[in-house]
């Protein structure tokens, strides 16, 4: 009841409960936490994990720990695997709905995401690499979104194999709406799960935090479409954190949603895949990924999505304005100014009288 407790007073994935709780026991901890004088603890006090515990026997919805038998043991990776966006963690539980045991239907599992402004491209490659996967035995796991994920969770139905959801939100009602009659199949034929109890909703740094599941989950990650400022990158750098088989499939290079899978293979991030078999022979090696092409330190290491498209869309020779930095990036004229900020403070980039930006001399 504990770890049940601990999932209603703060987003999963916190650095400093989880520690406490592996230091020190989700009993002690959730028994400490309302007596101390913090906004963890009053949240901890109005807490009634029995109210929660019977509306979730309501719905039909199953909380596991780690220890149970339905517990997936490839979760562990989460304990030593680096932090990435300030998330770290095993979570507290996991609220599980539909049919099936969670650790059995994701023992051999394969993560397709991508865009939710998915191209018709794009759609069909994810439902035709589910579709075949699930035929030759693995469960599809995404994160039940528009666009990419909802046509990989409907390729994995249409075969034999079950398919799984993860989800930002409470599983009373799930996000979004409009994927409802998809979300009915899946708890027919496979299962949703989540971090947060009934009645939570999702919120950006929840979906961030959900993907480490998602990654952590399968054997290996396939990245179908996304813009620079896709929420798939996030999902790649968990699949690197966790040292996972992280793939990507082609796509036209006149799209903008070919931008993330064409430079994770061209960073080295990922190995490229065009179908199912490429996907199952990759994961039956167990490779070790190729090093990136430059393996000593980067200018560029460690910089955002939205800070490295700025880098490569300013010319080797002459400059470019925030507009039409903007007009080549897709990103608001804001986002270039900040990440044009951000590159100034790292001496990446300078700015000239004129107000147009140039690289800084030797980083390209």
């Amino acid at each position: 009841m504990s770890r049940l407790a601990l999932t209603c007073v703060t987003d999963p994935a916190h650095p400093q409960l989880g520690k406490a709780v592996a230091e020190f026991g989700p009993v002690d901890v959730w028994e400490q936490l309302p007596q101390l004088n913090t906004t963890l603890a009053r949240r901890a006090r109005a807490v009634r994990p029995e109210a929660v515990a019977v509306e979730c026997q309501r719905l039909g919805i199953r909380f596991v720990i780690p220890g149970d038998a339905d517990w997936p043991p490839q979760l562990a990776v989460l304990e030593h695997s680096e932090m990435v966006n300030q998330f770290h963690g095993v979570p507290f539980g996991l609220f599980v709905r539909g049919v099936g045991e969670l650790a059995e239907v994701s023992r051999q599992s394969v993560a397709l995401v991508g865009a939710r402004a998915a191209t018709r491209y794009g759609e069909q490659l994810a439902f035709e690499l589910a579709q075949d996967l699930s035929t030759s035995g693995f469960t599809v796991i995404s994160g039940g979104a528009v666009g990419i994920d909802a046509a990989a969770h409907r390729g994995a139905l249409s075969g034999p194999s079950p398919t799984i959801a993860a989800l930002a939100n409470g599983l009373n009602r799930c996000y979004p709406a409009t994927n409802d009659p998809l979300f009915e199949h899946i708890l027919e034929r496979g299962l949703l799960i989540s971090e947060f109890p009934p009645g939570e909703h999702p919120t950006r740094s929840r979906f961030l935090g959900r993907n480490r599941l998602i990654a952590a989950l399968s054997l290996g990650t396939v990245v179908v479409e996304g813009s620079v400022r896709s929420g798939a990158r996030n999902t790649a750098n968990w699949v690197a954190a966790q040292r996972g088989i992280c793939m990507a499939t082609p796509g036209s290079v006149f799209s903008a949603m070919s931008y993330l899978p064409h430079q994770l293979v061209r960073s080295g991030e990922a190995v490229l895949v065009s179908n199912a078999a490429e996907v199952r022979e990759l994961i039956s090696r167990h490779p070790q990924l190729p090093p990136p092409p430059n393996p000593e330190h980067r200018p560029t290491d460690g910089l955002s999505g939205a800070e490295l498209a700025i880098f490569e869309a300013l010319p080797a020779r002459g400059s470019r304005t925030p507009d039409e930095l903007a007009a080549r990036t897709g990103l608001t004229i804001p986002a270039c100014l900040a990440a044009l900020s951000a590159l100034e403070t790292r001496s990446l980039v300078q700015s000239n009288p004129n107000s147009s930006f140039q690289l800084s001399r030797g980083t390209k």
